[in-house]
């Protein structure tokens, strides 16, 4: 597969896109609204081509705790390698090998609260191991604070109400999010209301519903 250059890459606009084929290879990091929240794998997985391979998905013992293990049968058909390891600086060890696999769709890292092994040098030897491979690396920071990172992409993200079914209004339907992009290295930051097609694999960035529609749906929910 052929990615297009970083400054190529669009930022996400009011026409909905497929965002995620656009994008180059990196890490990105994404910091939860709370903690256990499942949108921040939802988020991960929406941005990643399961066509290319199966996605092996890190969690440290926090994270497996607290918010569970992936459950297949919730993930759309994307087939998951999912290791469970003790500590952050396993979780960085196994992503950076996984990462030396170009046969993966991506890789997601999950680790619980501050840690002092994911420091700036740790965060920029994945981002680098990344883009030569091109295997896209997502780093879910659960209870941490947003600290020093080479992480390409920056993310915090919350659940929304998700978009309501005209055949039947009880059933779920396809899920929104509260995006902020906070650090961005190739395209601007901003915040936006994100929807996800599960049918298309659509991924949509909506500038036109806006941060205070967001909070708006939130204060509903």
């Amino acid at each position: 597969m052929t990615w297009p250059p970083p400054a190529s890459c669009p930022a996400p606009s009011n026409t909905p896109h497929r965002f995620a084929a656009l994008r180059q290879p990196t890490l990105s990091e994404i910091f939860p609204e709370t903690a256990p929240d499942a949108a921040a794998p939802a988020f991960a997985l929406a941005h990643l081509d399961a066509a290319r391979g199966p996605v092996l998905w890190i969690q440290d013992r926090l994270s497996l705790r607290e918010t569970g293990r992936p459950f297949p049968p919730g993930l759309g058909g994307c087939e998951v390698l999912h290791l469970q390891v003790s500590r952050a600086i396993d979780v960085l060890w196994a992503m950076e090998q996984g990462l030396g696999c170009p046969a993966l769709g991506g890789v997601i890292g999950e680790v619980w609260g501050t840690a002092p092994a994911l420091d700036f040098t740790a965060t920029k030897r994945l981002a680098l191991r990344s883009e030569a491979h091109g295997v896209p690396a997502w780093l879910i920071r659960r209870a941490a604070p947003p600290e020093l990172s080479a992480a390409r992409e920056r993310w915090r993200l919350g659940a929304l109400p998700a978009r309501p079914v005209p055949d039947d209004p009880r059933a779920p339907g396809a899920p929104l999010w509260n995006a902020e992009l906070f650090r961005a290295r190739w395209r601007a930051p901003g915040r936006w209301v994100a929807g996800h097609d599960p049918q298309g694999g659509e991924l949509h960035f909506d500038h036109a519903v806006g941060m205070e529609a967001a909070e708006a749906a939130r204060a509903m929910a």
